[in-house]
């Protein structure tokens, strides 16, 4: 017998008098949400905790946008700017770096050649500061956020934001690629020394559009 025959054994014993009720409702009687904020305040709790994150954290309309990513890319200098296919096409109108489209035949080591991505987001969770990415169009291949060393993400807000992760699963797709991202790649030893970049960029610029 093998030692997954043996655990799926186990299961099955320990579940034997367990009475099937495949309509019973799973109770969720834990908080939603933190306190009572405004919209307003919920946004910027967000911005709070994306700062506490070392996430960078800029504010701007649909007309400032376009200058604005163009001064953050500016900033970074990169030669190539990976592109999800949704993006919204305005959103880099005023940016100079050839764009790299998010292709499946795309390789991890060609993607690793590109030092920024622009992306948007499926929801942002303020109490966490945490965005999550979904595959959609405008956030094209998981990858494409965790190979590069540099991820520019635009949030829509108020819409985009919500207070808790009850609020954002209420949201997600189960079945969707979801990628949870708070702040840059960072991880630590024992000793806990923290290292930044090892699985995901090393800078975060979050944008809240408005």
């Amino acid at each position: 017998m093998s030692s997954r025959e043996r655990i799926l054994g186990r299961v099955r014993r320990a579940l034997a008098d367990v009475p099937p009720d495949e309509d019973a409702p799973v109770e969720r009687d834990y908080l939603r949400e933190h306190g009572e904020r405004t919209v307003d305040e919920t946004v910027d709790l967000l911005a709070e905790n994306l700062a506490d994150y070392r996430a960078v954290v800029h504010r701007a309309d649909s007309e400032e946008l376009p200058y604005l990513i163009m001064r953050l890319l500016a900033q970074r200098g990169p030669q190539y700017v990976l592109v999800p296919p949704g993006l919204p096409p305005e959103w880099m109108s005023a940016a100079d770096p050839t764009r790299v489209h998010d292709r499946a035949v795309s390789t991890a080591r060609e993607l690793d050649q590109v030092e920024s991505v622009v992306t948007g987001c499926a929801v942002a969770v303020a109490e966490t500061g945490t965005i999550v990415l979904d595959g959609s169009p405008d956030q094209g291949r998981r990858r494409i956020s965790l190979i590069p060393d540099h991820h520019i993400c635009v949030v829509r807000v108020p819409d985009q934001v919500v207070a808790s992760v009850p609020q954002a699963l209420e949201r997600l797709g189960p079945a969707r690629p979801l990628t949870w991202i708070s702040g840059p790649s960072a991880t630590s030893d024992i000793e806990l020394d923290r290292v930044e970049g090892v699985h995901g960029p090393r800078t975060l610029e979050v944008v809240l559009l408005r």
